[in-house]
């Protein structure tokens, strides 16, 4: 890829977990997305910010920001990290064959316009390989409804994912990578399609 020069070099990634314990497999494969895509932009030329948002940190004031509209100043700054973010990876376990109520109150208090255009990258766990529908009948619905822009591939990774001591090389790892990929070129079309349009407005 050519890059013509002045074009801006650094991305915003968010990874948006909503796993119940820090060492969960949903972490684990937000982790796994997080630095695939970060290689992958590192390839394309782009230092990248990663601000990862843990949302059962945010638990209370989900509830208190659903009920009373008093959203604390920690679950500001990461619904903020959310609006401003190139790119966002969201990844949650599996629940009665849906994303589970954190997920979803996170997603709820999200502002209106906070994900129009912006590249998502989806992914799921779940305790047996049907669940996977997740991504497809609950996830991509979610935040195609919200105008984001879901990319095609979607990552499930279930029991038999985890059964190698690492993902690279593995069958889990081969789509992390592909969807990684996908994740950093539309960013990085993107950012140089407004940096290009910027540039033109100033020489008008």
């Amino acid at each position: 890829m050519t890059r013509r020069p002045g074009l801006p070099l650094n991305r915003t990634i968010t990874v948006l977990t909503s796993g119940l314990r820090r060492s969960s497999a949903t972490r684990v494969l937000a982790d796994n997305l997080a630095r695939a895509t970060c290689r992958e932009l590192n390839r394309l030329g782009a230092t990248v910010d990663l601000d990862l948002i843990e949302v059962r940190e945010h638990g209370h004031a989900l509830v208190d920001s659903l009920t009373n509209n008093t959203p604390s100043a920690e679950l500001d700054r990461a619904l903020e990290s959310v609006a401003r973010a190139d790119g966002l990876i969201a990844v949650t376990p599996t629940f009665t064959a849906s994303y589970n109520g954190m997920f979803k109150m996170f997603i709820e208090v999200l502002d209106d316009t906070a994900l129009v255009g912006k590249p998502v990258l989806i992914g799921a766990t779940g305790g047996t390989g049907r669940h996977q529908l997740v991504l497809d009948h609950q996830m991509r619905p979610l935040f195609s409804n919200l105008y984001a822009v879901v990319l095609p591939t979607g990552i499930f990774a279930g029991p038999d994912d985890w059964a190698a001591e690492a993902v690279v090389g593995t069958a889990l790892g081969h789509r992390i990578d592909r969807a990684a990929a996908e994740l950093a070129w539309e960013i990085d079309r993107r950012s140089e399609c407004w940096a290009l349009r910027a540039r033109g407005d100033r020489l008008q």
